[in-house]
């Protein structure tokens, strides 16, 4: 089975990337990419150091400078599709996230630092908030969570993990940075993921041009965990 190449987990100088997204677009345009998303990073937790994206003005400049860039590529029918995404950390503020982020605005948001069973709940909240502000459901971004490790979860109640994911419709993200995250002692996650059709995606969390193009490994794991279709979920969701 033939995959595209997909980076859907990378930063930019509006957060702690060390390049502009048109610096980003022209080299993953080299690399031959398929699909790449810019998920800046959004907090106002301890580490709201790493990003501009504090106020809708600047969210507005985010997201205009990547429309633009879409809109350059499909003028000059270039095979890359850029995703306007953002990442979320889970230990932000509530009514932070309520009062910048607008789903309808993404096509992809990461949660950062799903933890604990508190922060399932807390999720959930966000979602069923977003829902009742969004008149066109189809606007939905594609959801995926950033970095996730499994271990948290290990010991107790896997199955709520899963359902959660299942009925919210989150991926797992095969994240070439956190390799040990989908290491064989969890491979009892991983067969929940396979049962269950849960999606997986592969990000690289790149933070320089160099690692755009880290999507091998990670393919090799999804392979390893027989994973192929739960990655052909994620790829429909992107084509659609």
């Amino acid at each position: 089975m033939t995959f595209p190449r997909i980076n859907l987990h990378i930063h930019s100088s509006f957060s702690d990337g060390k390049n502009t997204i048109e610096q980003i677009i022209k080299k993953s345009l080299k690399l031959k990419l398929d699909y790449i998303a810019i998920t800046d990073h959004f907090t106002d937790s301890w580490k709201s150091w790493v990003s501009t994206l504090k106020d809708n003005i600047k969210i507005s400049e985010y997201l205009d400078k990547i429309s633009h860039c879409q809109n350059y590529l499909k003028k000059n029918n270039k095979k890359l599709s850029v995703l306007k995404g953002i990442e979320i950390d889970l230990s932000s503020s509530e009514n932070f996230i309520k009062r910048y982020i607008e789903p309808e605005n993404f096509d992809l948001i990461l949660f950062e630092y799903l933890e604990t069973y508190e922060s399932i709940a807390f999720i959930k909240n966000i979602l069923h908030n977003w829902k009742n502000q969004i008149l066109d459901l189809n606007r939905i971004p594609v959801l995926g969570l950033a970095h996730f490790d499994p271990s948290h979860f290990m010991l107790g109640d896997l199955n709520t993990l899963i359902k959660f994911l299942k009925n919210y419709d989150i991926y797992f993200e095969f994240n070439s940075s956190y390799s040990s995250f989908y290491s064989p002692q969890y491979e009892r996650f991983f067969n929940k993921l396979k049962e269950f059709k849960i999606p997986v995606a592969i990000g690289c969390d790149s933070h320089n041009l160099r690692t755009l193009d880290n999507y091998e490994e990670p393919l090799e794991m999804i392979k390893y965990y027989n994973l192929e279709n739960n990655f052909q979920i994620l790829i429909n969701k992107l084509i659609l």
